[in-house]
């Protein structure tokens, strides 16, 4: 019998667990006790976040999770925070939706069309040492771990963000082209290799970028410079010269409903693009996005570089896209990712994850846990 129990509760948490990174979580109760959990994490965004969902919080609150509308609050919605908000609560209504139904969170989205999920590693934050024998060695562990696709964010020195600077010395390109040659020797020539600029390039560095790496066969180059309407002519140009020399344009990981990712699309800006479930909108927003990349011939592959939540949230939608290729993991950030959802996550096997087993996402937030594994400079980490 599906049960007809209304939310009651509405609790944010909060978790630092590096010195990079925060978690945010949005919880929700209903009068049985169950939990619908959400992801919303947004780097030094959380009190904006907080204060959205004080604003939103009314549109779950006594409602039965099958009925919950979040059209309104999506419809008014502009900034980041919002939307990772927004995003956030509609994952914790589709966990509790599903869970009072006794079926996945993918059986509530779909038809079920893969039971394994295949995924690149994302090695970048679990690098303590950023030289280029750091990176080199985080490639070996994902490598071991059975990753055959790696992504790096190497710039970390470049700051120039789009702005016009033809004085290549002042690019302070070269550390970033030294991690990269690092990790294509680690790897050999079989594993793919992506390599995420976070936007920190400007045309000509860019352009730079992809001549000092044609040796080292890039797999794509992500969001070289800021994705703002006066740099698409940039970002297309820069598509044009990557794909002569083999490797593909990615981007638009931080874009939100479909209307967010159509100028891209119509620009013809990526080979493939980059939906994150914690800024999309809603997990059926995502599969809206990923139906018009397939319809454009861009490659769907959704940006999932944080907490377990949200890598379950998108294992989910992977799981029943027809347009998915493969999706992001955050690799060996921290041991919470998987302690502080009891472990119930499964692991890579090949560099593919199985959906969680149970009903809802299959997961659930264990924070008290977490917050007394906290050191004294603050960050939750592994009982040693």
């Amino acid at each position: 019998m599906i049960s007809t129990a209304r939310i009651d509760r509405v609790q944010w948490q909060q978790l630092r667990v590096s010195p990079k990174t925060v978690w945010s979580f949005i919880e929700l109760t209903d009068g049985d006790g169950r939990v619908g959990t959400g992801e919303a994490t947004l780097g030094q965004r959380e009190p904006q976040m907080r204060d959205a969902l004080k604003r939103f919080e009314g549109t779950v609150i006594g409602r039965v999770p099958s009925v919950v509308d979040l059209d309104a609050i999506r419809s008014a919605a502009g900034a980041m925070p919002e939307f990772a908000v927004i995003s956030a609560l509609d994952q914790a209504v589709c966990d509790l939706n599903a869970q009072q139904r006794g079926i996945s969170v993918a059986e509530l989205l779909g038809t079920v069309l893969r039971e394994r999920i295949p995924a690149y590693a994302n090695i970048n934050r679990g690098i303590a040492q950023r030289t280029p024998e750091g990176f080199a060695a985080q490639a070996r562990q994902a490598i071991a771990d059975g990753f055959t696709s790696i992504k790096i964010a190497p710039f970390d020195e470049v700051n120039l963000y789009g702005k016009a600077n033809d004085d290549a010395a002042t690019w302070n390109i070269e550390p970033g082209l030294a991690r990269i040659a690092a990790v294509r020797d680690a790897a050999g020539a079989d594993v793919e290799l992506m390599v995420d600029c976070h936007w920190r390039l400007n045309r000509a560095a860019a352009e730079a970028v992809l001549a000092a790496t044609a040796s080292q066969q890039l797999y794509w180059l992500e969001c070289p410079v800021p994705e703002e309407p006066e740099l698409f002519d940039t970002i297309r140009h820069l598509r044009v010269q990557a794909n002569a020399l083999g490797v593909r344009l990615a981007g638009c990981e931080q874009m939100s409903m479909l209307a967010g990712f159509q100028p891209f699309l119509d620009s013809d800006a990526y080979d493939a693009m980059m939906p994150d479930a914690k800024y999309v909108g809603g997990l059926r927003e995502m599969l809206r996005v990923g139906e018009a990349l397939k319809a454009r011939g861009v490659a769907f592959s959704p940006h999932n570089p944080s907490g377990p939540v949200c890598h379950a949230a998108s294992l989910h939608v992977c799981a029943v896209s027809s347009a998915f290729t493969r999706l992001e993991v955050q690799y060996a950030e921290t041991p919470l990712f998987d302690e502080i959802v009891g472990g119930v996550l499964p692991p890579a096997v090949d560099g593919a994850f199985a959906l969680p087993a149970g009903t809802g996402l299959g997961v659930r937030l264990d924070i008290l846990m977490a917050k007394t594994l906290a050191t004294e400079d603050g960050f939750a980490r592994h009982a040693s």
